[in-house]
């Protein structure tokens, strides 16, 4: 399909999870209504960001992939005709855990699901403590509506992850994300931290020739120290941002994408002909120096 209507939803979350996830049915069904096609959650929707401390209680709040809310989510996927991209705390096994963003198909099925790649560890984002690298490899979605990429959060810093992702057929990058402010930072700093994110996001846009679709929570968490920043946005195959949310609203926002200027944009700026694979062997390299 040249055109597709993705929608997401940027929302604040509780401490209980069957309010989270019926929160973010209720602004499925609504973007639905509204003519979403392609509908993205928020990275952990179903939680308040509990990577903030290293706490063995919080791995009561994994499930398994498929699992409950995949159910959930993949009956109002095939009663609304929509395709759902859900981001969730996976439970592998005993002792061992993921964070996992799932496709449900537009007619409920579910498709599939990417495991985060990179896992940050810093303070108040203690993913480490939680999460096992993916071992799925960078993923790509066949819908009914579009062939797109999923990358959770931290992997949207790095350029490799989304070149693969599109070097694989993506026609569009989703983020699920949940990063925010330390409430004690100037105002200087959030800037600055704020359009670092976007302008590292929207020009993986520019350098793939596809759209970029970012999805981060609102509200304030962790007793108040940390303010998620919202921000939410979508940015055309050039880096063009065609929407952006408020850093404190909850919203549900549907824009529709005109897959065709992929061609159009790597046709006059060809970027992916231009590229000299044989000359890139040293980017498996942790580091390049004199003893390497």
């Amino acid at each position: 399909m040249a055109k597709v209507k993705v929608g997401f939803v940027q929302m604040s979350c509780t401490a209980n999870k069957a309010e989270n996830l019926t929160k973010a049915i209720l602004k499925v069904k609504e973007a639905a209504a509204k003519g979403a096609q392609i509908i993205c959650l928020q990275e952990l929707f179903t939680s308040l960001y509990f990577c903030d401390v290293e706490d063995y209680e919080n791995f009561k709040l994994a499930e398994s992939i498929p699992g409950p809310s995949t159910e959930a989510l993949g009956k109002v996927a095939g009663e609304l005709g929509v395709v759902i991209i859900a981001s969730l705390f996976e439970k592998r096994t005993e002792g061992l855990y993921h964070n996992t963003t799932a496709v449900l198909d537009a007619d409920g099925k579910y498709l599939g699901k990417y495991r985060k790649m990179h896992i940050p560890d810093d303070p108040a984002y203690y993913e480490k403590f939680y999460f096992t690298p993916g071992d799925l490899g960078y993923k790509v979605f066949k819908t009914k509506f579009a062939t797109f990429g999923v990358l959770i959060c931290w992997d949207q810093w790095y350029p490799e992850a989304a070149r693969i992702t599109a070097l694989m057929g993506a026609e569009i990058l989703f983020y699920p994300t949940a990063i925010g402010w330390a409430t004690s930072q100037d105002e200087a700093t959030n800037t600055e931290q704020y359009n670092a994110w976007q302008t590292i996001q929207r020009s993986h846009a520019v350098a793939n020739g596809v759209h970029v679709v970012s999805v981060n929570r609102v509200g304030m968490e962790q007793n108040g120290l940390m303010k998620f920043w919202g921000g939410s946005f979508i940015a055309n195959p050039f880096g063009s941002i065609l929407y952006q949310s408020s850093h404190e609203a909850e919203e549900m926002v549907v824009q529709e994408l005109d897959l065709s200027k992929t061609d159009r944009y790597r046709t006059h700026w060809p970027f992916l002909r231009d590229r000299r694979i044989d000359s890139y062997q040293p980017i498996t390299k942790r580091y390049i120096d004199d003893e390497a």
